[in-house]
Order: C-alpha cells, then sequence, then structure tokens
C-alpha cells in the first residue's frame, strides 16, 4: 500500500516564508477583485491604505514546509482538495516573514479514497499569525482497514432563504492567474493532465474559489474589514470550471457566527448549476 499511515504526528521541519506588497496584490486579483476593491488591488490609490485578504494565507510559503513529505507515494492527479480552514489571529500584514511548521495530523482510510489531513501554524515576531488546516481527497488510496475519520455533515444552514446572497463571474483565464501565486498544479491549465483526472477540461483551484468565497464574506457580513474577520471553514463538495459564475449564499447563525455554501453555474446552460463548496462557517466580529 503506497501510503503510510505510521506518517501521522510527524512535522516539517520550521521554514521561513515572506511575502511582498506585490503578492497580496496578485493574490487579490486572482481572486477575481479589481476596480471597486481598490484597498486589495493597488498599493498607491490617494487616501487607502493597502489591505490583505484574510485568506491570502493559504498561499503563503506555497509548497514549503509540507507534512506531506512523509505520507507515502500516490498519484498527483486523483488528488483533490478535501476542506479547507484558516485562522487568523490578528489581520495579515501588506508584507512580512513568518515561520511555519506544518504537522501531518490525521490520514484516514474511506474505501475507495484516503483523506490526508494536515495543520500549519505560522509564527510572526514571536506570536501565531495564522493557522491553515488542510485536507486532501486521494482516490484510489484507501483500502488498508484503518479509521474512517469523522464523518456526517456540520454547518447545515437552516431551511429558509439566505440572508445574504453575492454573485462573481470568474473568468476562462482565472486558472493562469491564480497559479502565479503558487499552485502550479496543471490539473488547473493542461487539458491532457485533466484527463488523467477524469475531467473534460482543467478545472479551476479549489482555493481560488475559495478566495472568491471569502471576497464575498469579507464585504458582505464584515463590511470590507479584515480585522473582523477570525475563522473560515468549508468543504469542497465540486469541481468549478473556469468561466462558471459563483453565488455565495450566507446565513446568520449564533452571534459572531454565519453559514455559508457557494454554487456554481455555466451562465450558457442554467442546467449545470451545483453546489460547489459547502459546510461552510465564518467566525467574525
Amino acid at each position: 500500500m503506497p501510503l503510510n499511515p505510521d506518517a501521522v504526528g510527524s512535522k516539517s521541519d520550521p521554514v521561513e516564508a515572506s511575502w511582498t506588497s506585490k503578492d497580496a496584490l496578485l493574490y487579490a486579483v486572482g481572486i477575481g477583485a479589481g476596480e471597486q476593491e481598490l484597498a486589495f488591488t493597488t498599493e498607491n490609490t490617494s487616501g487607502i491604505d493597502q489591505q490583505v485578504f484574510p485568506t491570502f494565507p493559504v498561499v503563503i510559503g506555497w509548497g514549503r514546509g509540507s507534512a506531506m513529505r512523509d505520507i507515502g507515494t500516490f498519484n498527483p492527479a486523483l488528488l483533490v482538495h478535501g476542506q479547507q480552514a484558516v485562522t487568523l489571529h490578528r489581520p495579515i500584514p501588506v508584507e512580512g516573514t513568518v515561520t511555519i511548521t506544518s504537522e501531518l495530523v490525521g490520514m484516514y482510510d474511506k474505501g475507495k479514497a484516503a483523506v490526508i489531513v494536515t495543520e500549519t501554524e505560522a509564527v510572526m515576531d514571536g506570536a501565531p499569525l495564522y493557522t491553515n488546516t488542510s485536507s486532501a481527497f486521494i482516490r484510489g488510496e484507501g483500502g488498508w482497514g484503518g479509521d474512517r475519520g469523522p464523518s456526517g455533515p456540520k454547518n447545515v444552514p437552516p431551511d429558509r432563504a439566505p440572508d445574504h446572497q453575492v454573485t462573481y463571474q470568474t473568468s476562462r483565464d482565472q486558472a493562469f492567474v491564480y497559479r502565479l501565486s503558487g499552485d502550479r498544479n496543471p490539473l488547473h491549465t493542461d487539458p491532457a493532465f485533466a484527463a488523467i483526472g477524469g475531467f473534460d477540461r482543467p478545472i479551476l483551484h479549489g482555493l481560488c474559489s475559495y478566495g472568491f468565497t471569502g471576497r464575498a464574506l469579507l464585504h458582505a457580513i464584515c463590511d470590507g474589514d479584515p480585522a473582523r474577520f477570525g475563522h473560515i471553514e468549508a468543504r469542497f463538495a465540486a469541481p468549478v470550471l473556469p468561466g462558471d459564475a459563483l453565488t455565495i449564499s450566507m446565513w446568520s447563525g449564533d452571534a459572531g457566527e454565519t453559514l455559508f455554501s457557494t454554487s456554481a453555474v455555466d451562465p450558457g446552460d442554467p442546467s449545470t448549476e451545483r453546489t460547489v463548496i459547502d459546510q461552510g462557517l465564518l467566525r467574525h466580529s
């Protein structure tokens, strides 16, 4: 069996990761921001200080210090992003350097697939800045008789109309911009590689659609103030195709909490509408 369940608990060596104002601007454009969000897309607009989207930590130090190195071998074309959470201990500065350490915290046997869970802590100036928790779903790698792990839905929205709804249009070229923030996986740009994974054409990065979703939450729930955005978690339910329109639906929950989901549709074919991100939770002030 190619995967190594004994790798659970292993940690990466601490590594430094840095970013600049330009990196934050590039990420903003990669998740669809533009002229209506000058605080996030420019650094020299009169009377406006540059800010950083709260989901930016998912690309800081991309590919560095990963605990995935010890999990064994697998076909990368069969790996898709399962879930993602970002906890912000304070707002992300426009530029900086963090020390990141990643730990493999779970490996679950789903029968016909495996789920790998990692947690990455980032420290700046001796204090935590953010924590990323990520799960990867690898088809064809289950069946070793291990723990199936957590299951069942969570963060289920109420059976009523959403309190807020925002729609963003992705472009056919969205993946070519987003990939410049670090994730160069050819699944998102190479038709032949995408076909190996069973897709008719390249799909959009899950974390790109996650960034679009975070944008909507930031503006609709936090009035555009990153300091109010504390924690986001969600599950990737289906692929997004570049050119799809994304609709983010939001329901007010307990105090300081908002539930959300994201649907996608080809604007030329309403029958393609499907949920692409679900079980979403935002904690905010």
